[in-house]
């Protein structure tokens, strides 16, 4: 069973570098629209609503990656893990959407590179020129490699289609409801909490993984190492700060600062050294993405195959052998 879960996450990881999201009928949009409905019926400005939504939508998605795994087939065991992965996996139109923020700010398109930037995070672009665009691009992909890569990868190592459908479901929660609107400031605290314990050891392991990779962008891993350590902790995320201060090392650059959403300001700590990213340096940012990537894909698929497969239960009534 390990053999046939480490195949279908890479038949996963292979689809979505080939592929990308589906293009239609995602379940990923499928399972946003259902959480709009039932935030609808639910929504109270209180934190006991807010766990009821959240225990209830990935208690349900945990549910159905389990009925996945309750198969002893290993064909419907690869495929249902294959399908799961690369429905999951954002490593592609990741990647996509930093070329094309990247390409616009070195066409100088300002206006364009402001128009794409909401596919990537939830900065008010207006207020953005062009280092500005870069930076919030750059600490998007950083977070991004984390949340949509590694820490799916990771968890469908560990816990199979369960871990797959329930991380993504909770990370889905967190990015609709988990931010610090006067809405949900109560209501979406169990699903922001509950993805910052999810993605503790992910984002650990995307930081380390970007200091191994760093040469590979012409960056410096003692560097890297140091501003992880040094820079992270001071982030108001206790993982976002993480590979974001690994990503900003790596790439020589520094990043942090202002940063405004529709609900806000935030004044961020600045995390790295040297100077503001610019367009190469999305580009480098989305190079380094795709090497984390890969570099997760094996090592989820390592963890995978050390994992003894638990032995079947006899069933009732068959009499167990003795060894004379």
């Amino acid at each position: 069973m390990s053999a046939a879960r480490a195949f279908g996450l890479l038949l996963g990881v292979a689809a979505d570098a080939a592929l990308g999201d589906p293009r239609r009928w995602h379940p990923v949009a499928g399972f946003g629209q259902l959480a709009q409905r039932f935030e609808r019926v639910l929504h109270r400005d209180n934190r006991a609503a807010g766990v009821l939504y959240t225990a209830v939508l990935a208690g349900g998605s945990v549910a159905l990656g389990a009925a996945v795994e309750r198969s002893r087939n290993p064909i419907v065991r690869i495929v249902g893990t294959a399908a799961a992965t690369w429905v999951v996996l954002g490593g592609r139109s990741l990647a996509a959407e930093g070329w094309a923020i990247g390409a616009r700010l070195s066409a100088d398109d300002i206006a364009g590179a402001r128009e794409r930037l909401p596919n990537l995070c939830g900065r008010d672009p207006s207020t953005l020129d062009s280092a500005g665009l870069a930076r919030a691009t750059v600490e998007s992909i950083a977070e991004n490699t984390s949340d949509a890569v590694v820490a799916p990868l990771l968890w469908g190592a560990v816990a199979g289609v369960p871990g797959l459908l329930g991380y993504r479901a909770v990370n889905t929660m967190d990015a609709m409801v988990g931010h610090k609107s006067p809405r949900y400031l109560r209501f979406g605290w169990a699903s922001a909490r509950l993805d910052d314990v999810a993605n503790l050891v992910p984002a650990r392991l995307a930081a380390a993984l970007t200091v191994v990779a760093a040469p590979a962008v012409k960056g410096d891993r003692r560097r890297a190492r140091e501003a992880w350590k040094r820079d992270a902790g001071a982030h108001p995320s206790p993982n976002a700060g993480q590979v974001e201060a690994a990503f900003a090392g790596a790439l020589g650059v520094q990043l942090g600062g202002r940063t405004e959403y529709s609900y806000g300001v935030e004044d961020r700590p600045v995390l790295g050294e040297g100077r503001a990213p610019d367009a190469t340096d999305v580009a480098r940012a989305v190079t380094l993405s795709r090497l984390v990537g890969l570099l997760t894909a094996g090592v989820a698929a390592l963890i995978t195959l050390k994992r003894r497969a638990p032995e079947p239960r006899p069933r009732r009534g068959s009499r167990t052998p003795t060894v004379a």
